[in-house]
């Protein structure tokens, strides 16, 4: 009898036992929400990329080139010129890409780069990390709607890029008032794009000529500067070896006409871009000169090495 009450004691101790612990389990359970790529993709109709948080030393090509990004039904789409931001493609570009989003991982398959593949990563709210494990390199994308997205200041932040959009810049206009001066002769400009990323040549071949018909008779370096705290005002500086350097302010008219005030003779030119280049894909464009077929957003501080490993399983 005795004997047969501590079995059944036993058996009372090892089911309570068992039915704390099993509370325990569930109550430390915690159902986490699970995180869908693609509507983290489509949370924000623009993607800003900026170029200056890259991590890593590789470089993925449409990237590289695109302002932002979007990801529009499978359809990638970019803003790559700074022409016509804004309003090309209703803000959000040119098509570039499909892709396909699965598990936090990003398939493009670039219609020139090809395939290119990226596991995704929250970063907040308004950041993604898109990180590359072929070249492990994570580029960092800011959320934007069209309605908030500060077209304005991506353009003339980063003016030296529009500057390298046409063939030429031919001169159009030059006013009355003002000193004679050197800089009068030159008829045409070019902002060349890749290498050095500052370089230009100038010529004085006669107005109404084919940009590819153009004789440039110097080549020298440019620098853009900023006036200020006004965003629209920049200084334009072209080293001319023989006479020194011409310090212009740069203004914008359009999207195809700038003008240049030069400070010491207080002439005002007015130069209109001939042969629009726009970069549809990475490595290939509608210009006609080898000068500006490695264009890129070139980086404005030092790149770290990327300490992510591939995480992807």
């Amino acid at each position: 009898m005795k004997t047969a009450k501590l079995l059944l004691s036993f058996v009372l101790v090892s089911t309570l036992f068992t039915s704390c612990y099993t509370e325990v389990i569930v109550d430390d359970f915690v159902d986490e929400p699970v995180i869908n790529v693609n509507q983290v993709l489509n949370s924000h109709e623009l993607w800003y990329v900026d170029i200056n948080q890259t991590i890593g030393f590789g470089e993925i090509p449409f990237l590289q080139k695109a302002f932002t990004i979007s990801f529009i039904n499978g359809t990638l789409f970019a803003n790559n010129n700074l022409v016509g931001i804004g309003s090309s493609g209703n803000g959000y570009g040119i098509d570039v890409a499909n892709y396909d989003a699965y598990n936090m991982i990003l398939d493009v398959n670039h219609d020139i780069d090809g395939f290119v593949t990226f596991d995704v990563f929250l970063v907040d709210n308004n950041t993604i990390e898109l990180y590359n494990p072929d070249t492990d390199t994570s580029y960092f994308l800011e959320g934007y709607q069209r309605s908030n997205f500060d077209y304005d200041f991506v353009f003339y932040d980063n003016i030296h890029y529009f500057l390298q959009e046409y063939e030429a810049w031919e001169k159009i206009y030059t006013s009355e008032v003002g000193a004679l001066n050197e800089f009068d002769n030159e008829n045409y400009l070019q902002f060349l794009a890749g290498g050095n990323d500052s370089e230009f040549r100038s010529s004085q071949d006669q107005i109404g000529l084919n940009p590819n018909n153009l004789i440039w008779d110097y080549t020298g370096v440019y620098g853009v500067g900023n006036v200020g705290n006004n965003l629209n005002l920049k200084t334009l500086t072209l080293d001319y070896d023989s006479f020194g350097n011409e310090l212009f302010e740069l203004t914008v008219i359009d999207d195809e006409t700038i003008e240049l005030f030069h400070l010491d003779s207080e002439t005002i030119y007015e130069f209109k871009g001939r042969g629009y280049i726009q970069y549809l894909k990475s490595g290939s464009t509608k210009d006609k000169s080898t000068a500006n077929k490695d264009k890129r957003r070139k980086f404005k501080s030092e790149r770290k090495e990327n300490p992510r490993e591939n995480t992807r399983k």
